[in-house]
């Protein structure tokens, strides 16, 4: 996605070698044109199955399925949380997640009463690198006997295991902008 990689050349900053620092545009600040086009790619990506949920991850995941959902008929987009709120009652379907970015561990939770055996899902989020997120997203929406269509990727790290263990796990990774290697802090896309 030409736009996407764009972006990420222009305004996007590799940290230690190991991070792409993208806030400017992805998750931090939100460049919604962008995010409006994300969602029409997604969509021509996933033309040929039915979506009937999108599932993503708190917070950065949040925008970008909010506005893929318009792109498939404005389905319902739900979002694992990483802490739940005393508002919070329902039971809930979860999952650990390790975080590559934070270094940190969370268990993830939906609450049931969200997914059933009836839906049809695409996972989205603005990262894979260990595959971690998705993995943990994918868990969930099993443990509600949904079945997962894709996974839907922003960006990629081409050059960590993540789409590796996701394809292990049964699912299609569709992924916008894939990163063969960070070289002198550049960005190296794969072709």
């Amino acid at each position: 996605m030409k736009l996407l990689k764009d972006k990420i050349l222009n305004e996007g900053k590799v940290i230690d070698g190991k991070i792409l620092k993208v806030d400017s545009f992805l998750n931090h600040q939100m460049d919604v044109r962008l995010f409006n086009e994300i969602g029409k790619e997604f969509r021509e990506r996933f033309s040929n199955d039915v979506v009937t949920k999108i599932v993503t991850i708190e917070a950065s995941g949040i925008g970008i399925a909010c506005m893929a959902a318009e792109h498939f008929g404005n389905v319902p987009v739900v979002f694992a949380k990483k802490t739940l709120g005393a508002n919070i009652v329902d039971e809930t379907y979860s999952s650990d997640v390790h975080s590559f970015t934070k270094n940190q561990c969370y268990k993830v939770k939906i609450a049931k009463r969200f997914i059933d055996n009836s839906d049809k899902v695409l996972i989205i989020d603005d990262f894979l690198a260990n595959g971690c997120a998705a993995l943990g997203l994918i868990d969930i929406v099993r443990q509600a006997g949904a079945e997962v269509v894709g996974v839907g990727i922003v960006i990629e790290k081409g050059f960590q295991p993540g789409r590796k263990v996701v394809e292990e796990a049964g699912v299609r990774v569709e992924s916008l902008a894939i990163i063969e290697k960070f070289d002198n802090d550049r960005v190296i896309f794969k072709e």
